[in-house]
């Protein structure tokens, strides 16, 4: 495990996070978001200890904890007795979509940085080609939403285990997805951008 003296701090509001929100999910008895706390302590351990190798930017870091205490917000703070996930931010659509609530936010968030995670994975892979953004645009934003399947299939799986969850049917999934796609795609344009010579 390797952390440089910058990313400690990084580290620290992780670990202050989860065992503010742990002990929040715990005394509702909120089994469903004590899973997904258990798969943030999974990826933290997996970047923690990749880090050395991958020499993750602290901007991306940062990123990685902003959305994990959006998550983690989102299913442990209410407002006027509705979940922080629920809630409208602005009405674009109404019923049955409902677009655009926090839940949808934090897709975006979250998966514009998933995007940039995987580009640094890639990037020791990369030549310097400014021909190959085409090709490299589509790998990345096809393994955002990879990564949103994942998360997806996470969600499913909570549902299944813990059936009194508020994940949503079929629309948040769908939405959720559109969410991952417009966070891939502006991560994808952020980093041509960034990258460009």
């Amino acid at each position: 495990m390797y952390l440089k003296k910058e990313q400690i701090p990084i580290v620290a509001v992780n670990i202050i996070a989860l065992i503010i929100f742990s002990i929040i999910f715990l005394n509702r008895k909120n089994y469903e978001f004590m899973i997904y706390i258990g798969v943030i302590v999974f990826f933290l351990l997996l970047i923690i200890s990749t880090n050395k190798k991958i020499n993750y930017p602290n901007g991306v870091l940062w990123g990685l904890t902003l959305w994990s205490v959006l998550h983690m917000s989102g299913g442990g703070i209410f407002i006027q007795g509705q979940k922080l996930y629920q809630l409208m931010i602005f009405p674009i659509v109404g019923d049955p979509y409902n677009i655009f609530k926090f839940d949808q936010f934090v897709h975006i968030v979250g998966f514009w940085v998933t995007t940039i995670v995987f580009y640094h994975l890639l990037k020791p892979l990369l030549k310097k080609d400014n021909k190959k953004w085409i090709a490299l645009s589509i790998v990345l934003v096809m393994a955002g939403l990879g990564a949103g399947a994942l998360n997806e299939i996470i969600e499913f799986t909570a549902t299944v285990l813990v059936p009194e969850t508020g994940v949503g049917g079929y629309e948040n999934t769908s939405l959720d997805m559109v969410s991952n796609l417009i966070g891939a795609i502006g991560a994808m344009i952020y980093i041509r951008i960034k990258e460009k010579p």
